[in-house]
């Protein structure tokens, strides 16, 4: 044997190129053979159900193929061998729950590979396929919600979510954009036409340009189809041309508000107002901007199929807004020219410039651009983030710089100012929690945000008073302010970027407001973060703001900064 290894090794030292080759398939061979025990092997997801009667639960949530550590088995079955379904699903199939039973025919690997193959040319037990339609970016062949991810979009993340909100159809389109809606208003394309693999998932289809891959859904009882969501909007007065304000209406003499949000609902209305016995449907426009409240008194008026409902009066209209979409501010493009100035929405960090860009694009119809570039804003629909920022393809450019020579770079600004108490801990949470999401409770005890605080708060002083030195030409837009009166308050904003934006596309905004990087509120804490020194200091530099606004004929910040 030591002859043998002794003659080997002065073989490799002659011909050292045939030794690493031998290594090299040696490694291959054992990367192959983990590879097939990774799918093979069952995989362990932290946190998980190990039972099959827990994985059943309706509260379970989505486990996507890439949250997987090793294999591609449980983007088809769960813990226990069955096949995820949210509680929508009809339960037509009868798939084995034995572990053993389920790798027949190759196991769950290959049966989700065929699965995503011949997905669209069977009935699933989520949805079942009915073809290639067209679509239009004016008149959408669905008009309901949508929502875009260019990154991690899937067949199966669609139907989810339209299903969810109680609609009876989704489609897929251009790889990343789903369209959900209760009625196909656009004729049969060809199936060559949808020829575009999901972003999330390339083994399926996800339409084509301007074309969509459309699934109905099989929801599991009609009540499914709930409109529980919809907004209350408030009482008001009826308007003057009623039947042309609210074009569609029908007699119940059994109303009640679900019955009337079904039948707008049905009609592709986004607005339901309740009028005693007959139900109206409608846009809010410039005949019935939804602007000037009623006292709800007024409205208080009993349903006759529901006793502890009110149903509104032939004078006095008890508005609901639904769950359509209302897309005559959906359209965006990139600006058909080269724009002529650069316009700034400058902002110190946290103040809402992500929510400022999501209202000037639907008010516009253009897309905006950003001095950086965010991947995850550009997946969830800002088409302008890849844009370099001088392209002159946007409408205005996001950005928080404060150096003279960046800002003198600009031709004209909107400058945002939102309470720095506020603007703090928004983008505390960003740094810590991402877009929408929230800093842990150990990075507030810990020493990030003594640090942050020193670091930021001056900076949002600076931010400030730098614009207002030396911006050419500022418009100052307060975040509480645009809350408070959207609609006035982005015309503003229109005005100074040189568009003219009709009053039903402000209106139609006002009904979209809330977009995809909106946090829906600041998670409450236990205790205030602020410390004594953090208020004085903050405190100053609030009135060193308040006193260079006023400086220049502008009006304070609000008093609302002050109470702490």
């Amino acid at each position: 044997m030591a002859k043998l290894l002794l003659k080997l090794q002065r073989y490799f030292r002659r011909k050292p190129v045939r030794f690493f080759t031998l290594l090299a398939l040696y490694l291959a061979a054992g990367s192959l053979v983990f590879l097939h025990s990774g799918f093979s092997g069952e995989p362990t997801v932290p946190g998980s159900p190990r039972s099959p009667a827990a994985a059943e639960g309706p509260g379970l949530p989505y486990l996507g193929v890439m949250q997987l550590g090793r294999g591609f088995k449980a983007a088809a079955t769960m813990p226990g061998g069955t096949r995820r379904h949210g509680p929508w699903f009809k339960s037509t199939s009868k798939e084995p729950s034995d572990r053993g039973k389920s790798r027949e025919n190759g196991g769950p690997r290959s049966r989700a590979l065929r699965a995503g193959r011949s997905g669209r040319e069977k009935e699933e037990d989520r949805a079942r396929y009915i073809g290639c339609y067209e679509d239009n970016t004016r008149q959408r062949t669905l008009r309901g919600m949508s929502f875009f991810d260019y990154k991690k979009m899937t067949v199966f993340r669609c139907q989810d979510n339209c299903a969810e909100r109680g609609y009876l159809y989704a489609g897929l389109e251009f790889g990343a954009e789903c369209y959900c809606g209760h009625k196909i208003q656009a004729p049969n394309a060809s199936e060559s036409e949808c020829n575009m693999e999901c972003k999330g998932e390339r083994s399926n289809t996800c339409g084509g340009i301007n074309r969509l891959s459309v699934y109905r859904l099989e929801l599991a009882q009609e009540s499914a189809r709930r409109y529980g969501s919809a907004i209350f909007r408030g009482c008001f007065r009826r308007p003057a041309n009623v039947s042309i304000a609210l074009p569609a209406s029908q007699l119940m003499l059994n109303m009640s508000v679900d019955k009337c949000v079904d039948f707008c609902t049905e009609k592709e209305f986004p607005l339901a107002a309740l009028a005693g016995t007959t139900c109206r449907c409608g846009f809010p426009s410039t005949r019935f901007p939804l602007h000037e409240r009623e006292d709800e008194q007024l409205c208080a008026h009993r349903c006759a199929a529901e006793e502890f409902e009110s149903c509104g009066s032939a004078e006095f209209l008890l508005v609901y807004q639904t769950q359509v979409q209302d897309n005559r501010c959906m359209d965006r493009r990139f600006l058909p020219s080269r724009a002529k100035q650069l316009v700034a929405l400058a902002s110190f960090p946290g103040a809402g410039n992500t929510w400022a860009r999501h209202l000037i694009e639907l008010a516009t119809g253009f897309y905006t651009g950003s001095y950086y570039f965010d991947g995850s804003l550009y997946n969830k629909g800002f088409k302008g983030e890849r844009d370099h920022w001088r392209s002159g393809r946007t409408i205005c450019i996001k950005t928080h710089e404060s150096g003279q020579k960046e800002i003198e770079s600009f031709d004209s600004a909107i400058l945002l100012i939102r309470n720095p108490y506020k603007a703090l801990m928004a983008e505390f949470n960003r740094k810590y929690g991402g877009h929408i999401g929230f800093a842990a409770h150990a990075h507030w005890k810990g020493k990030e945000w003594p640090e942050f605080v020193a670091n930021y708060a001056p900076w949002w002083a600076t931010h400030t008073l730098d614009w207002l030195r030396y911006g050419k030409k500022v418009l100052v837009v307060h975040f509480e302010d645009l809350k408070r009166d959207l609609f006035a308050q982005l015309q503003r904003m229109v005005a100074l970027l040189g568009v003219t934006a009709c009053e039903d596309r402000l209106l139609c905004v006002e009904g979209q407001k809330d977009g995809n990087f909106k946090r829906s509120g600041l998670r409450k804490l236990e205790y205030d973060p602020y410390t004594p020194e953090m208020r004085q200091a903050i405190g100053g530099y609030i009135r060193t703001v308040d006193a260079a606004l006023k400086l220049r004929n502008l009006s304070g910040v609000p008093e609302d900064y002050y109470p702490r």
